[in-house]
């Protein structure tokens, strides 16, 4: 399944977080946090690999890739929510209340309108605070 969500107002740089509950039915899956062409963070569990990839594609090209992390809680057949809380460093990502990790800006979070979802998921809910939220599916 491939889910689209045009976020109206850009995400301001500190205070704001999204929050965004699912049901992973699959093994492998990834979010993405899109400015333009650009991806400002991406997230894909890789359940084979244990780990958990982050990175940014800017410009046409993937960054480096962070993969160093103590656990990867993401479960076929579970529930999982995901936080992200925007500071002027990084993003915080969090899951199942859980932090998973810090990743910092390689570009602006004003410049994030899209968040885009793929893989076999259900999703059971999303909230943006700070911004508005328009659905396509």
């Amino acid at each position: 399944h491939k889910l689209t969500h045009h976020l109206w107002n850009s995400l301001p740089q500190g205070g704001a977080s999204l929050y965004v509950c699912f049901f992973f039915l699959f093994p492998r899956f990834h979010i993405n946090l899109n400015a333009g062409e650009d991806i400002a963070l991406h997230i894909n569990p890789r359940r084979q690999e244990q780990t958990v990839v982050r990175n940014s594609f800017l410009n046409g090209r993937w960054g480096p890739e962070e993969r160093e992390l103590p656990f990867n809680p993401f479960q076929p057949g579970q529930y999982f929510e995901v936080l992200w809380i925007v500071h002027n460093f990084g993003y915080q990502v969090l899951v199942n209340r859980n932090t998973l990790c810090n990743y910092n800006h390689r570009i602006p979070p004003q410049n994030i309108r899209v968040i885009s979802i793929d893989g076999n998921l259900e999703l059971q809910s999303l909230s943006v605070m700070g911004g508005q939220v328009k659905v396509s599916i």
